[in-house]
């Protein structure tokens, strides 16, 4: 018995050692498989004949496995078709890691598609039965959460349509009657303030349960979000519950903000309007005439987050290639914490449903994000490597994609680079929160973002760099090239089609197609440099139809723009704010073509600097006056001469006696049909002459399928 025990146990630890060799050695063996199907009996242990029921058994397996196994051998499961409902996110740390080579993968069943959802249907479906509140609203008790606490939503969504809470005016929007604590003649813009004086009847003390109406400003360049602490009626003044980041004016003038009031009650009025009330954890819905509440699929978000990829930063333990492919995510929810009320530019404070800590080549592709209460993507950090390929996002709440890691303080292994988002199309976003960018990137650096589409938002389509000012920023090299923004903006100010910010050596905005940008106040701009944006190169950019200027400069430092289309601005085409004791911009083999509106706008003077030049000078600086360089540019205004076309306030021959544009030329530059966006040139162009070079603008966009099979609009996937 003995002898048979311990030949046992020699032969167990030889079989131990051959495995362990066998993949030391890196033989091959057959990746690992697990499934998941939803509807799956209990008890499964993952394999196609006994698949599991959840994902994150799944998980569970995978963190159970030995790390070289799942190095050497790599991961697959297999997700089936239909609703995988989630209450809180899929967490995947480095226990979860796959390699290069062999990565774990979170896929699609082939010719299935599953949706990981994070929303609860209400009504008939989930045991509750909607009932008539009167003759045209009804009402249904929520059901109880698991943990207890109340339900606190944003968004609802009815036979997979997004419906609205109830706001007034049903239409537009009220205007702040005055501003008690101050505007920008009298205060900094970015005073904080809790109180404004309103019109009679457009705010009411007696709305049913106060504490549930939010007044939603829209001022400057945020969206900001208040809780009603007080009315005073006979002020007509309303004190919120906590404050807004800028004064309550529009802009930057005297004029009063426009808000809207929704989740009130008495305001529900319309079809599609829902209320919700948080003290009797009840939802009221006004239908549609073809809507039938008895057996209407309503759908409710619950979960904040869908998944997590979780490295550990400060212990540098990274999660590595976890790749999902083929995945649609659906409904998650966000709600303010007491006193954030959105004031971050860009909707920065918002989290995202899928989010990445620490995680180094990681890759989501053609998967498909829709009806989110809050951003999709959140790359945050010390993550390298990371993928965002062929995705398909709509109907967001807030932005697309975020990304930014540790400051100049960080350490280095917090600092996020050498991301790729590239491929994919966002049609709709900041629907909630209009101050949200499709795709932000902050504090990063080696990023690429290419070939995507961005369209259908209120603000920025993409922003790259967040230091304010010509102080050290680690954003640097980062490429924005062949993308296709287009049809955003109006619902807010200072904005552009691309916004740039801070110190940004090596960036790059090349091949892009922007147009159509649009504003409230003013902005709607289709290149724009903010505050310090320096030693960046502009090139190969179509840029049409903007509002105001297609290119724009608040102020910067040594910006290089050549060899691109600035075109149709109705404002204004060129457009700079400040002068400063350096060259701002060198403008060089431009074509810049308009039928109205000013070609430049704002202040375009120079002024004598000194200028630190080379150590071996007496002092080591020289004598400047030029703040802009501009030579072999190409201007045209079918509907102006050269002479009355005006180039900052004077004529061509004015402007080349400052230096400008020597041999630049007002000639018309051959466009096939430019009032209809075609700006193909003929082979005789002027522009050519000056050394212009022609590229395809048909490459900006997507190259390729976007997202994962279109989804079949039955039940709670429409």
């Amino acid at each position: 018995m003995l002898a048979q025990l311990d030949a046992r146990f020699v032969f167990g630890r030889i079989a131990s050692m051959v495995i362990l060799s066998c993949l030391l050695i890196g033989v091959h063996c057959a990746a690992a498989e697990f499934h998941v199907r939803a509807d799956a009996a209990s008890g499964g242990d993952g394999s196609a004949e006994a698949p599991f029921r959840t994902i994150q058994q799944a998980c569970d397996s995978i963190a159970a496995m030995p790390t070289l196994q799942r190095q050497r051998q790599g991961v697959t499961v297999w997700i089936g078709g239909g609703i995988h409902r989630i209450d809180s996110p899929i967490r995947l740390g480095a226990e979860h890691s796959g390699a290069l080579d062999h990565p774990v993968r979170f896929a699609a069943m082939p010719g299935e598609q599953p949706v990981i959802s994070g929303g609860v249907p209400i009504g008939s479906q989930a045991g509750q039965s909607w009932r008539r509140h009167d003759d045209k609203r009804w009402v249904v008790d929520l059901p109880k959460r698991a943990d207890g606490s109340p339900w606190r939503f944003r968004q609802l969504y009815v036979n997979g349509q997004r419906r609205y809470r109830a706001r007034t005016p049903d239409e537009g929007f009220y205007r702040v009657a005055a501003c008690p604590e101050g505007t920008p003649k009298s205060v900094h813009y970015h005073t904080d303030c809790k109180t404004f004086q309103f019109h009679p009847g457009d705010l009411r003390s007696d709305w049913k349960n106060l504490q549930d109406v939010e007044v939603i400003v829209y001022h400057f360049w945020t969206d900001s979000h208040l809780p009603i602490a007080t009315i005073d009626d006979q002020t007509n003044t309303v004190t919120f519950a906590h404050r807004a980041g800028k004064v309550f004016t529009n802009d930057f003038s005297e004029e009063g903000a426009r808000y809207v009031v929704e989740n009130v009650f008495e305001a529900l009025d319309q079809p599609g309007e829902w209320y919700l009330d948080s003290t009797q954890q009840r939802l009221y819905y006004y239908p549609h005439a073809d809507e039938d509440m008895t057996k209407a699929n309503v759908v409710a978000p619950l979960a904040s987050q869908m998944v997590v990829i979780d490295g550990d930063v400060q212990s540098q333990r990274f999660a590595e290639h976890i790749r999902l492919e083929g995945l649609t995510f659906r409904y998650c929810c966000f709600d303010f914490p007491p006193g954030n009320s959105n004031d971050q530019q860009g909707s920065a404070s918002i989290p995202a449903a899928v989010e990445f800590n620490a995680a180094h080549d990681c890759v989501l592709d053609h998967c498909r994000f829709h009806d989110l209460g809050t951003f999709a993507i959140d790359i945050k950090d010390g993550c390298v490597g990371n993928q965002v390929t062929h995705c398909d996002f709509s109907d967001l709440s807030a932005g697309g994609i975020r990304i930014g890691g540790g400051d100049e303080k960080a350490p280095p292994w917090y600092r996020t680079e050498n991301n790729v988002v590239s491929d994919n199309r966002l049609v709709g976003y900041g629907i909630d929160f209009p101050s949200a960018v499709g795709i932000l990137l902050t504090d990063t650096s080696g990023n690429r973002v290419a070939h995507n589409e961005i369209s259908g938002g209120e603000y920025t389509g993409v922003s790259v760099g967040w230091t304010w000012g010509y102080g050290r920023s680690i954003s640097r090299d980062n490429q924005i090239e062949d993308n296709h923004i287009h049809d955003i903006g109006g619902m807010l100010s200072d904005l552009g089609g691309i916004y740039t910010l801070g110190v940004s050596p090596g960036t790059v905005l090349r091949g892009n197609h922007i147009h159509d940008i649009d504003a409230n106040g003013y902005g709607g701009w289709g290149i724009y440099h903010d505050e310090g944006s320096t030693h960046i190169l502009v090139e190969n950019n179509l840029v049409h139809d903007t509002k105001f200027s297609a290119f724009n400069i608040h102020f910067a430092k040594e910006v290089t723009v050549r060899n691109n289309i600035f075109a149709l601005g109705e404002l204004e085409q060129l457009s700079r704010s400040r002068v400063e004791p350096h060259v701002s911009v060198y403008f060089e083999n431009n074509i810049v073509y308009w039928t109205e509106g000013k070609l430049f706008s704002k202040n375009w003077s120079d002024q004598e600097y000194s200028f630190y030049l080379h150590p071996k000078n007496s002092s080591g600086t020289a004598q400047r006056t030029e703040t802009s360089v501009f030579d072999w540019n190409l201007y045209f205004n079918p509907n102006a001469t050269a002479n009355d076309a005006l180039w900052d306030g004077g004529s061509l021959a004015q402007w080349q006696q400052r230096g400008k544009d020597r041999n630049g030329a007002f000639a018309d530059p051959g466009f096939a049909d430019p009032k209809n966006g075609d700006f193909t040139m003929s082979p005789t162009s002027p522009a050519l002459k000056l050394g212009f070079r022609p590229w395809d603008v048909s490459t900006a966009g997507p190259r390729g399928d976007v997202g994962p099979p279109v989804i079949d609009a039955t039940d709670d996937q429409r």
